[in-house]
């Protein structure tokens, strides 16, 4: 059984942590009230890295107990990034987060050759959601961090979201590989790299679930849509992961589905030393919670079918 909603994902983190987490620049009330729920809740032992003065009068403000949490005195943004980073490289932090600092900035510091997460994989955004009368998690893939992908990119963007799949409990899971179209097109370049990512995952190229492509959007999640244009395949009407052709088109889909559909986003770059938490300023402390629940996940090797079903039982 998979992991198919965030009140489960939470649970399961909590029974694997905590785990070391580092916030750069953590002077934010929303990444503070995530802080706290997930110190309180075992899924992390926060470390947070910002001014001092500024954290303790924003958490006064706010209500927010911060005895628990370790502080590091750093104001500059920059420096908080590069710290944290050399907190996960050195084992001080097993997960790395970004607080109310730009995203390019914290990025800049994962990708740095001394102080740096890179471990000879690229570094992708993964986005799970959960969406209000939608049977199960959703994992959308690369809307935050590489711009416009090259098919060996995609192919390592791919994998890195099975990857993540799997360790949400998805057996297997089937990645449709979208595009405008449903049928390849020389004229439209991302149904091209779709087919080819389809026959790579055919032939090993890409492991642990099932590719197919080009698929639009409807057909990729709706049986009845897959079933109307006759389109035969074990992914499409039934996918777990959506793999879009750039991050201009995963960033939109993704602010569509909180935003229109109101659903609740997880979010973790994945493929370096440790997890990094990488949400946006405007998201709320639930959505930053549940993406230290995944980070925690992701860190400690993945779900437990025991721990699952006993979660399972106390949501009914």
């Amino acid at each position: 059984m998979a992991i198919r909603s965030f009140e489960q994902l939470k649970y399961e983190a909590a029974w694997l942590g905590p785990k070391r987490l580092a916030i750069a620049a953590a002077a934010n009330t929303e990444t503070l009230a995530a802080a706290a729920e997930a110190q309180a809740l075992g899924i992390a032992s926060c470390i947070l890295v910002d001014q001092e003065e500024q954290l303790k009068r924003l958490a006064e403000s706010s209500s927010i107990d911060l005895s628990p949490m370790l502080i590091v005195n750093q104001a500059d943004h920059a420096l908080a990034a590069r710290t944290v980073m050399q907190m996960a490289r050195s084992g001080e932090a097993e997960v790395v987060m970004k607080g109310s600092l730009d995203t390019a900035l914290f990025m800049q510091a994962a990708i740095d050759k001394e102080a740096g997460l890179r471990a000879g994989r690229l570094l992708t955004h993964v986005a799970v959601y959960e969406i209000p009368q939608f049977s199960r998690l959703l994992l959308i893939s690369d809307g935050g961090v590489v711009v416009a992908p090259d098919l060996l990119q995609k192919m390592e963007i791919v994998q890195n979201a099975i990857d993540v799949a799997i360790k949400l409990g998805i057996e297997q899971p089937r990645a449709a590989v979208l595009a405008a179209a449903e049928l390849v097109n020389p004229k439209i370049p991302s149904t091209l790299d779709a087919a080819n990512l389809a026959k790579m995952a055919e032939r090993g190229q890409i492991r642990g679930g099932v590719v197919d492509g080009p698929l639009a959007l409807d057909n990729a999640i709706s049986l009845q849509s897959a079933e109307i244009k006759g389109i035969h395949s074990s992914v499409a009407g039934q996918a777990d992961i959506l793999i879009v052709p750039d991050i201009e088109a995963g960033n939109l889909l993704g602010k569509a589905i909180t935003y229109f559909a109101h659903g609740e986003m997880a979010g973790v770059v994945t493929g370096g030393y440790a997890p990094m938490v990488v949400t946006s300023r405007a998201d709320s402390h639930t959505s930053k919670l549940v993406s230290i629940a995944l980070a925690v996940l992701l860190v400690s090797g993945g779900y437990q079918t025991v721990r699952l079903n006993l979660s399972s039982q106390a949501d009914q």
